[in-house]
């Protein structure tokens, strides 16, 4: 077991809070092909990593005197249970080691997440979401994490133009990619072509659409939400081979929701339209 750096117990001086100024998560040269996620940052995102069990963790980092937390209690436990070794160490190492600011502390490292084929996703009546050039990461971790909240079934990533599943993308994500599947494609408007064909109703998000998404069936039906990036929306050919392509009716000033937002609304009518037909 290893050993704590100091007792939590009254009349020990509480431990400090984690220092700002760590690196941004920035893109890096020579990125490593595949989804990524190797090392995952955040009390939540780290909890939900060792609580999973889905991929093997190799170590975790934990800045000294930090303030106690129950939080940070669960993970040094669950990591004691399944033999993760915990490292404490200062505040400084912790921030040449994080890729954020928002480390809060802790930050573990462990295997890249697994994709899987297309095809694999497809059977029974999914629920599908498609990142269609997705570049900012903490909208893609946003995605993530309200897909996760609605039930989607699988993410589907290109593997280029996209962004990859970053420190960013965990720590605003909570631990959903944990959770959920992703399948990772050569282009999205050929997979776009194999879920029409496998009778999935593709649905893109474009803001200046007329037919609105609230006039959709999609309780009845396997739906893949289609979701663009966050400056210019659906590529032109995404938008061709999607079954339709809707927006979300708005009131105020504003003209359009940003990607993540747009997902969110999105999964969650279709939540809402599946719960109301199960019923």
């Amino acid at each position: 077991m290893t050993p704590r750096p100091a007792p939590r117990s009254k009349g020990v001086p509480p431990r400090r809070p984690p220092a700002r100024g760590a690196r941004p998560d920035a893109p890096r040269r020579n990125t490593p092909e595949g989804l990524g996620g190797e090392q995952v940052e955040g009390r939540q995102a780290v909890l939900e990593l060792l609580r999973a069990k889905r991929r093997n963790v190799r170590r975790i980092l934990i800045a000294e005197m930090l303030d106690p937390a129950a939080i940070l209690d669960e993970i040094e436990d669950l990591a004691r249970r399944v033999r993760v070794p915990v490292q404490f160490v200062s505040h400084a190492r912790l921030d040449r080691e994080a890729r954020t600011e928002g480390h809060q502390g802790v930050v573990a490292f462990a295997e890249k997440l697994r994709s899987v084929a297309l095809e694999d996703v497809i059977e029974g009546h999914p629920f599908l979401l498609v990142a269609d050039g997705v570049t900012d990461p903490r909208n893609l971790g946003a995605i993530l994490r309200s897909a996760d909240g609605a039930g989607v079934t699988s993410v589907v990533l290109p593997r280029h133009r996209s962004a990859r599943i970053t420190p960013a993308v965990t720590k605003t994500a909570a631990g959903a990619v944990e959770y959920l599947t992703f399948a990772e494609v050569g282009g999205v408007p050929t997979a776009i072509d194999r879920l029409n064909k496998a009778g999935i109703l593709t649905v893109g998000l474009a803001g200046e659409a007329t037919d609105s998404l609230y006039d959709l069936d999609l309780g009845s039906v396997p739906v893949a939400l289609v979701v663009g990036g966050e400056q210019s929306g659906l590529t032109p050919l995404t938008r061709k081979r999607c079954q339709a392509i809707v927006s979300i009716p708005q009131i105020g000033a504003i003209s359009s929701l940003n990607a993540g937002v747009a997902a969110s609304v999105a999964a969650f009518e279709v939540a809402r339209q599946r719960r109301e037909r199960s019923r």
